[in-house]
């Protein structure tokens, strides 16, 4: 197994200041589309629907709002530049993974210096965690109690979105012929030594392939992945990097990361839906209770769960949360319904019994201790 050196501003806090978007080399375009009819005369209304009202917006746009996110780098600045288009409310993002996401969230908490308003993790067990910790505050998102599954503890944090875990490839190393088709072709022989994957304690996107493998793929594929002799990375932002450049031919990516990679930076790649099914897993958002700036929080989250806001998230190439958002199509691909039987979602109960148990599996098998 190789470990991967660190790839800079990958996996590692960034912050990230959205209003500066002269700086840098611009991209070609952008995977958001959606078109926004933004209404400002009495509250923030988008597209017809009413996002807050007058008093709320208006304060929310003197503030800059603070997102502590472990969503990939890539997927959240497109979200929150979408956002601060449409509403004029700038975002200060720290991203970090997960699992040292919560570390940080955890410690300032600890020491009374949360300087989160909103949080958005993957990893229920985290969200959970930060509840027990009494990092969050209890809100209702207008909306959420219309959808099964997405406001969690009464408010305490809200399912937006599942990110979708798959294969991805190099198009300049492979051939689409010579792709993977499935799960079980990506630990054939064929790509042994050009295999990448991340490290199984990220966050929950690891959590939930990590259980997606052992439970669909058979006890045993842990170790037929580890035989490849694959690059381990960080972080699915440094992993997606190293499958651009071409330091791996083939890895696990998500289907969002990719989508921006191919389109706005023209990087060689490509996912594939395998034959065994897609793995999703869910992402969360909750207002701090320390937040300072509570309206823009609440415009963000609010925006979040917006049909406008889902529609943004499905044309990253995420599952929105709302069932009255189509599933959407990336790169030409038609994604599968959620209730297709070809997605696999982990159950909650399953991130809290078999995480730690999977995780030290993994660990063992990998032979990862970093």
């Amino acid at each position: 197994m190789k470990l991967a050196s660190k790839i800079p501003l990958i996996g590692a806090s960034v912050l990230l200041s959205l209003g500066m978007a002269a700086c840098g080399t611009p991209q070609s375009s952008s995977v958001v589309t959606a078109t926004a009819e933004v209404k400002t005369d009495d509250g923030l209304v988008i597209n017809g629907e009413s996002i807050t009202d007058k008093a709320t917006y208006d304060k929310a746009k003197t503030q800059t709002l603070s997102l502590y996110s472990g969503y990939t780098e890539s997927s959240e600045s497109a979200l929150v530049a979408a956002f601060t288009k449409d509403t004029g409310i700038k975002v200060n993002v720290v991203r970090l993974t997960p699992n040292k996401l919560a570390e940080r969230v955890l410690s300032e908490q600890g020491a009374g210096k949360l300087g989160a308003d909103v949080i958005r993790t993957s990893d229920y067990r985290i969200a959970k965690s930060l509840e027990d910790a009494k990092v969050w505050q209890t809100y209702d998102v207008p909306g959420a109690a219309q959808f099964e599954d997405v406001s969690v503890d009464g408010g305490q944090f809200t399912r937006m979105f599942n990110s979708i875990y798959t294969i991805g490839y190099n198009t300049q190393l492979v051939k689409e012929a010579d792709a993977p088709k499935s799960w079980a072709d990506a630990v054939s022989g064929k790509y042994q030594g050009k295999l990448g994957i991340v490290q199984g304690g990220s966050g929950g996107s690891t959590a939930a392939l990590n259980r997606f493998m052992e439970t669909k793929m058979g006890t045993d594929y842990f170790q037929k992945y580890a035989a490849q002799k694959p690059t381990i990375y960080d972080s699915l932002g440094a992993e997606a990097t190293a499958l651009a450049r071409g330091e791996v031919a083939v890895g696990t990516v998500t289907v969002s990361g990719t989508n921006i990679s191919a389109v706005q930076d023209k990087a060689p790649v490509k996912f594939i839906v395998p034959e065994e099914g897609l793995v999703a897993y869910d992402y969360y958002l909750g207002m701090a209770a320390s937040a300072t700036n509570v309206e823009a929080a609440q415009v963000f989250m609010n925006y979040n769960l917006s049909k406008h806001g889902q529609k943004v998230f499905a044309q990253l190439g995420e599952y929105p949360a709302r069932t009255d958002v189509e599933p959407p199509t990336i790169m030409g691909v038609q994604l599968p319904a959620v209730d297709s039987g070809k997605v696999y979602r982990m159950p909650n109960t399953d991130a809290t019994t078999f995480g730690k148990e999977d995780l030290a599996k993994w660990n063992k098998v990998f032979g990862y201790s970093k």
